[in-house]
C-alpha cells in the first residue's frame, strides 16, 4: 500500500509512543507500507516536530526523521487546483496523486473534503489504515 502520512499522525505517534498512530508509523517503518513524500511534507515534519512544545527527544526525533527520509520515496508534485478547509493540506494530496498513493492517512479527516467534486484519492484514518494492512488476505 502507497501512503501519504498527514504530520498530526506522525506528531500523535512520537507524542503517545503507543497507540493507533503509533502503529500507523510502525507499519510505515517495518516497510508494511510505502511512504510518499515530497521535499514540503519533509520538511513540514521536520518543523513541527522540532516545535518545543512537544518536548520530543532530540536524538530520538532526529532517527525518526532520518528514518523516514530514508524509507520514503520521493515525489515531485504538481499543484493542484483544490480548495480544502485547510489550504497547508493541499500538499499532502498533491504528493498522493503523484507517487499514485492508495491513501492519505489522517486523523484530521474532515480537513480533506474538497469544497467541490470528490477527492481522487482515498483518505483513511490511522484506525482505518492499520485495519486494512492487518487484514488477513
Amino acid at each position: 500500500m502507497r501512503v501519504v502520512l498527514d504530520t498530526n499522525v506522525l506528531v500523535s505517534a512520537l507524542l503517545s509512543g503507543g497507540g493507533v498512530p503509533y502503529m500507523a508509523l510502525q507499519l510505515i517503518l517495518q516497510g508494511d507500507a510505502t511512504l510518499l513524500v515530497d521535499s514540503r511534507i519533509l520538511a513540514e515534519y521536520d518543523e513541527v516536530t522540532s516545535r518545543s512544545h512537544f518536548h520530543f527527544d532530540p536524538t530520538e526525533r532526529h532517527a525518526t526523521m532520518r528514518a523516514l527520509a530514508r524509507i520514503a520515496e520521493a515525489v515531485v508534485a504538481r499543484p493542484l487546483r483544490i480548495t480544502l478547509p485547510d489550504p497547508d493540506d493541499r500538499m499532502f494530496v498533491e504528493a498522493a496523486i503523484a507517487g499514485e498513493a492508495d491513501a492519505i492517512v489522517t486523523g484530521n479527516v474532515k480537513h480533506f473534503v474538497p469544497k467541490r467534486g470528490v477527492l481522487p484519492v482515498t483518505i483513511l484514518t490511522p484506525r482505518a489504515f492499520v485495519d486494512r494492512l492487518r487484514r488477513p488476505i
